[in-house]
């Protein structure tokens, strides 16, 4: 591989990866929060209303910290499309730029004026008018993210463009590009993930406050609303999200579809591996345990279809890295039936009112927290590792979108620099929020009192 495109991608792939562990948990948390201003706004319980409103007041401290840590780390990687992508820029702008203004229109405009509202609004908005915030905030949120999925899933699945004389790229049909079957359950997958993120993350807060014995009303209700939120997520991120997805990718990458499952032959009645080491030199997955033909119902809804293996496409168009394709898959899964099953064990101890009590069980919620984060940045390197060797699959190689005088020296200063950057306001940002939860949300409801 050309080695300043080795390193263009690196420092993509780090920036983006370190930026989305920011907007995940503010899409999960504005979702909550709107739930807890919901309750509020709903029950005629005086001293539950101040419960969940404090609730809500102090998780919105920790949205703004995010939010604000998540916008700061977003901006370079879209100057990066100008520096180290300036073919593809120049080749898919007039497409790509359509939903990312758009998504800049919501994420600074909508939303912020709506968390501005929402953060100093409380004493001088009503009641229902601080709840109409929280639903701004949920509202643009969400489809400030939708307009990012949209990006991306074009580059996954082309629609609504025609290849102009001059070789630019232009866009045919906005409705097509908004309405993109790919981004519709993209989305549906990526907001679902958020939401369990959000979930386990306020579960464990509670959780902690518990073990810690401190704010014992507040923790009882993050814990909860995590569990509660997180148990649902959980099920619909399988189902229908999670096989929605799956079906996209083998209708459309079925080549990808091979690399992530392992599967070097094509076969009849084809298996699931649940472990094994891939061998790209042999074409074969050592070490297997597989379930047998479970593949081929799962994509096609009959145990003895035919999946293609590797060996049915051209070397040229498989994923660059298969073993780390693969990997990122089983870890993304694997991850997420730990975490359906920790859901399933809090809720039914939650069900029998012994959550509260259970020190093991908090202690494996609090313990889970960094896991969510892990499956999802492991889900979204399948998604991305999937579609090399494409930029744009089936339209544009990788190789092609680059920045040709940029040279791998000055991608590698930039990159060093990120990395100091972003381990400075790594610190910030955790010390901000190590200094609310030790704050605690008790403080702020007799402050705003």
């Amino acid at each position: 591989m050309n080695l300043a495109l080795a390193v263009d991608r690196l420092q993509f792939a780090f920036t983006i990866t370190f930026h989305y562990l920011f907007p995940q948990l503010t899409m999960g948390l504005a979702l909550l929060i709107f739930i807890m201003k919901t309750i509020a706004l709903r029950t005629s319980d005086e001293q539950r209303r101040d419960r969940y409103n404090g609730a809500a007041r102090f998780w919105i401290k920790i949205f703004a910290i995010n939010f604000v840590t998540g916008v700061v780390t977003g901006i370079p990687m879209e100057f990066q499309f100008g520096t180290n992508w300036a073919q593809f820029s120049r080749a898919a702008g007039g497409v790509i730029g359509q939903p990312l203004a758009l998504e800049g229109v919501y994420s600074f405009f909508l939303e912020s004026t709506f968390l501005g509202l929402l953060i100093y609004g409380e004493k001088r908005l009503s009641l229902r008018l601080h709840w109409l915030s929280s639903l701004g905030v949920f509202a643009g949120s969400w489809i400030s993210g939708y307009f990012i999925i949209v990006t991306d899933a074009w580059m996954q699945h082309p629609v609504g463009y025609r290849m102009a004389a001059n070789g630019m790229i232009q866009l045919d049909s906005l409705r097509d590009l908004l309405l993109n079957p790919w981004a519709l359950w993209q989305y549906t997958h990526n907001m679902i993930a958020a939401v369990v993120t959000g979930s386990f993350v306020v579960a464990a807060l509670g959780a902690f406050y518990l073990l810690a014995g401190r704010h014992e009303s507040y923790a009882r209700t993050f814990v909860r609303l995590g569990v509660t939120a997180g148990s649902i997520a959980m099920i619909l991120l399988i189902v229908p999200a999670g096989d929605q997805q799956g079906r996209m990718v083998t209708e459309n990458q079925p080549v990808t579809l091979a690399a992530m499952e392992g599967l070097f032959q094509t076969v009849q009645g084809a298996p699931i591996a649940l472990v094994g080491q891939p061998d790209t030199d042999k074409l074969q997955l050592d070490n297997p345990i597989t379930i047998p033909k479970a593949l081929s119902f799962l994509t096609f809804r009959r145990w003895t279809a035919e999946v293609k293996g590797l060996d049915a496409f051209p070397r040229d168009v498989w994923p660059d890295n298969i073993p780390l394709l693969y990997f990122s898959y089983h870890i993304m899964v694997g991850l997420g039936t730990i975490l359906l099953a920790v859901m399933a064990l809090s809720l039914w101890l939650l069900a029998r009112d012994r959550l509260y009590t259970n020190r093991p069980a908090l202690w494996l919620l609090l313990l889970m927290t960094p896991f969510p984060y892990i499956a999802t940045t492991a889900g979204w390197m399948t998604a991305e590792l999937g579609r090399q060797p494409w930029l744009i699959y089936g339209v544009m190689r990788t190789a092609a979108g680059i920045s040709p005088h940029v040279s791998s020296g000055n991608g590698l200063f930039t990159l060093l620099g990120f990395l100091g950057l972003y381990m400075v306001l790594g610190i910030l940002f955790l010390f901000l929020v190590w200094h609310e939860i030790e704050h605690g949300p008790e403080k702020l409801a007799e402050g705003a009192a």
